[in-house]
């Protein structure tokens, strides 16, 4: 009886701290959005923080951006579920990373003003070119939001002790999943349309520190615990797993060997494939990523941040190792499932056994993973806001003012617009999160990439680098990759026809890969060229006004 009295007594010790840091963190980030608000006064201001972010500061921010509820926790929720097959995902989000360094920070900063469409349409027409790339970015951003969301709505549900059955001021465990996903949207739009850019940078540098220092406490105390011998680490990971040493090598998830059924082991094959051309290429197509190169004053900036973002989000990806590793050794596969069936909530779990083991009893378990779920609702808050923030202004730039309005539009209307985007964007993406609640954030975030990489690189690097490419190149290679993508995906399992799909008592699938990647961005890729060359547009002087701004920023915003 006093074991079950204590027991309680500890979650609900869980609770309202937990409860308090959140509002704390919530306090803090609100007083620096509304301090960022007096600082915007100009459309430079709220679309690239008027230019003021130093190399350091705006590599801060791009892991701030990039370390997403994916990274912290369905990276280690795959690792803890999947072993081997999970780190797939650390891998292809860094490597991602050179090919954006390589090919479109410096030339994208250079030849840009606000958003990705200022590139494309530099030497074609404005209007199909704008609005293409409009259409594209927003649904990237709401691909990208939904991971988010349904990583808010699973940590929560943890945070609070909500699991199937139980219930929380009232609400069950789904009313309150739901509930946190429609706050954790307010929020967002709150950001967004109160700070614009300063804010949300703010807000995302403040989230890269939080982040990476619960990382690296987690990490410290992990290795700890196995007196930092990884061999013994991997051996209970792969004994708590339950699937013994297949646990540390390939084949769990990706290129499955079928016994008797060599279409279903190829399948299985080229989905892997697939998955990791749509990581590393999808990097270099994220709006709200690209975005972020316009907020550096510089060329060279924007290469400094480049890099900067590059030792962080390589740091702390090396750390998922520890984390997912230590979830399935501390936690174990039942456990994690039993809270969440795609794994989401590995990372908090794993907290909790750390806290209990190190800091004594159920008191030191519910105050690191307040720690920790604290954190991570700190990362998807910042995430969210980034993603709302590079919709919101594509609709409002390069749809609005330069499609509706023909670039009549005056500063003040445009920002106008941008807040009143941000606000339908958001409740959008708050609609379609709660359908999306069975599948794995991670998994969700390779979904968009792959989207990004098939309709907006294809049409930013032929920009760059193809002098013969024009307008009817590009609206091909945005709707056709873009369309490829999305229509790949609804007919996949991902949607239907399998136990963890969006709908999994119907079934209409008929493509069999998880990740369209793999059709999809080449197809963007032949779009593309078929369109410029079906037309006769061509423009070999505006090229190479692009060409020598691009690589010397003369003329440059």
């Amino acid at each position: 009886m006093s074991t079950v009295l204590a027991a309680e007594a500890g979650s609900t010790t869980a609770r309202n701290l937990t409860i308090t840091l959140f509002l704390i963190f919530v306090a803090i980030t609100l007083a620096i959005t509304i301090w960022a608000s007096r600082q915007t006064k100009t459309a430079t201001d709220f679309y690239a923080g008027g230019r003021s972010f130093s190399g350091f500061q705006n590599g801060m921010a791009i892991g701030g951006d990039y370390m997403s509820a994916a990274s912290f926790l369905g990276i280690a929720g795959i690792i803890a579920l999947y072993g081997y097959d999970g780190f797939l995902y650390s891998i292809g989000f860094l490597v991602a990373w050179l090919v954006a360094l390589l090919l479109v920070a410096e030339l994208l900063r250079n030849s840009g003003r606000y958003t990705m469409a200022d590139v494309l349409a530099f030497r074609m027409r404005q209007r199909p070119v704008r609005t293409a790339a409009a259409v594209s970015t927003i649904t990237v951003s709401i691909f990208y939001l939904l991971a988010q969301m349904v990583g808010a709505g699973a940590l929560v549900a943890l945070l609070l002790g909500i699991k199937p059955g139980t219930t929380f001021l009232g609400m069950d465990a789904g009313t309150a999943k739901e509930a946190t996903i429609v706050m954790v949207g307010a929020l967002m739009i709150i950001y967004v349309t109160v700070g614009g850019m300063k804010g949300t940078t703010y807000v995302q540098i403040v989230k890269a520190f939080l982040l990476m220092t619960g990382a690296v406490v987690m990490t410290l105390l992990v290795l700890a615990k196995y007196k930092f011998n990884l061999s013994s680490l991997l051996g209970d990971a792969a004994s708590a797993s339950g699937k013994g040493s297949a646990f540390l090598e390939p084949g769990l998830r990706y290129g499955v060997e079928a016994p008797g059924d060599a279409l279903k082991t190829f399948y299985s094959k080229m989905d892997l494939l697939s998955l990791g051309i749509a990581l590393v290429l999808g990097t270099a197509g994220l709006p709200h990523i690209l975005i972020r190169f316009y907020t550096v004053p510089t060329a060279r900036a924007a290469r400094k941040s480049v890099l900067w973002a590059i030792g962080i989000i390589g740091t702390f990806y090396l750390l998922t190792l520890a984390l997912g590793f230590g979830a399935a050794a501390l936690v174990g596969g039942k456990a994690i499932t039993a809270q969440d069936k795609a794994g989401n909530t590995a990372a908090p779990q794993l907290a909790e056994a750390l806290g209990r083991d190190f800091f004594g009893g159920s008191l030191g378990g519910a105050t690191l993973l307040a720690i920790i779920a604290a954190v991570a609702f700190a990362t998807i808050l910042a995430v969210v806001a980034g993603l709302t923030l590079a919709s919101s202004s594509s609709l409002a730039h390069d749809f609005y003012a330069n499609v509706i309005k023909r670039g009549e539009a005056s500063e003040r209307q445009e920002v106008t617009v941008a807040r009143v985007s941000a606000l339908v964007i958001g409740a959008i993406a708050i609609a379609l999160s709660i359908y999306a609640q069975s599948l794995n954030v991670a998994f969700l975030v390779a979904l968009a990439f792959a989207v990004a990489a098939s309709g907006n690189l294809p049409a930013i690097l032929y920009s760059l680098f193809w002098k013969r490419f024009n307008t009817s190149g590009a609206v091909w290679a945005i709707y056709g990759g873009l369309l490829a993508a999305v229509v790949l995906v609804f007919f996949s399992p991902v949607v239907s026809g399998a136990p963890t799909a969006m709908f999994p008592k119907h079934d209409w699938h008929w493509f069999p890969l998880s990740n369209p990647g793999l059709i999809s961005i080449p197809f963007g890729f032949l779009c593309g060229w078929i369109g410029t060359v079906l037309s006769k547009e061509h423009d070999e002087d505006k090229y190479a006004e692009l060409e020598v701004r691009a690589l010397t920023g003369a003329g440059a915003h």
